[in-house]
């Protein structure tokens, strides 16, 4: 399947996979972040330009800003600038590990190389042609942009003590009481007892009884002991 999945396998033998970012997020990021950039620098202006001999100060801040400020993000703000951060996008090594100081320079650095004949066309060129959307200072600092998943809420257990089941449960059983545990708060408590009493012959039980019981053995099964 052709598609924009990016797949690696670790060591252990675990696959990892994200989904690479293609030209237009990564075009609107940069659209942001040269605007703060931008703003950032006209205040500088406003703030020393009315001095004549800061003129020097102003030059070193835009030399920074101009060169660290998507280092200084990437590295401290996990692969995200503002711009990235709002288009939910971040850039890894291609590994899927985060970036560190050394790589995120090199890709930064070879923005003069990118931005060739003008406009950043070269570096358009190269998202567009190469495999996995890599600019040149990406494919120097084997990095690539990926779409950040969205975290996933946590769950909040059932408040009832951990017990380990009476009877040895199937691989199957526990990983249906796991489930109806991490669930309660999806199910009502009339359907809660429907799927717990199915379950009777087990336990032995009714009723509300019987769903606090099998919250408690999902704990247990979820590490929590009793």
């Amino acid at each position: 399947m052709i598609d924009t999945r990016y797949r690696v396998e670790t060591p252990e033998g675990i696959d990892l996979q994200a989904q690479l970012a293609g030209p237009v997020p990564r075009m609107l990021a940069f659209s942001i972040d040269l605007a703060i950039r931008a703003g950032v620098l006209f205040l500088a202006m406003m703030v020393f330009g009315v001095l004549g001999w800061a003129m020097g100060i102003l030059l070193v801040i835009f030399f920074l800003i101009e060169w660290f400020y998507p280092v200084f993000f990437e590295v401290l703000n996990k692969g995200q600038t503002p711009g990235k951060q709002i288009l939910a996008i971040q850039v890894v090594n291609d590994d899927l590990t985060p970036v560190g100081w050394n790589t995120s320079v090199v890709r930064n650095l070879l923005r003069t190389v990118d931005i060739l004949p003008m406009f950043y066309l070269g570096g358009l060129i190269s998202l567009i042609l190469t495999q996995h959307f890599q600019r040149l200072g990406d494919i120097a600092a084997g990095t690539l942009v990926v779409h950040r998943e969205p975290q996933q809420k946590k769950s909040v257990l059932p408040a009832v003590i951990a017990q380990a089941p009476a009877i040895p449960l199937a691989l199957e059983d526990q990983i249906a009481i796991i489930g109806f545990t991490e669930r309660h708060q999806q199910l009502t408590e009339s359907r809660q007892q429907e799927l717990a009493d199915i379950l009777r012959p087990v336990h032995g039980l009714h009723g509300q009884s019987a769903v606090n019981y099998l919250h408690s053995v999902g704990r247990w099964l979820l590490g929590e002991k009793d």
